[in-house]
């Protein structure tokens, strides 16, 4: 067995395809309207993007009762700062709540957690 990908709901797959194509420059593979993958194009698991009409964003962070994340994406960068500008760019807004310091937690379109880290 091998992991192929890590598959993201949503309610518009080829609008959050297209931000984390932005993001790390994978090209899209599929492209369907219910279900769009990127791959990087040296192989590897990608990402898949699927069809949730009733998505609900999780919170961040969760509290009793609230909407919980099932996964969160870690993103490493060389330049934290350029990386951060370019999710912005690209869609992505800056979580009130930021645990660490040399961590970003961004929410994607969809309200997706992700981090964006560099090594300090």
């Amino acid at each position: 067995m091998r992991l192929t990908s890590t598959v993201l709901g949503t309610p518009e797959p080829r609008a959050l395809a297209r931000f984390y194509q932005a993001l790390l420059g994978w090209p899209i593979d599929t492209d369907e309207p219910d279900w769009v993958t990127l791959r990087p194009e040296g192989g590897g698991p990608g990402l898949s993007f699927q069809l949730e009409t009733d998505h609900v964003p999780p919170a961040w962070p969760a509290r009793p009762g609230d909407q919980q994340m099932m996964l969160h994406l870690d993103i490493e960068a060389d330049d934290l700062a350029e990386a951060a500008a370019q999710a912005e760019t690209a869609g992505a807004r800056l979580a009130d709540f930021q645990p660490q310091e040399h961590v970003r937690v961004y929410l994607d379109p969809a309200g997706h957690p992700f981090c964006l880290w560099a090594n300090p």
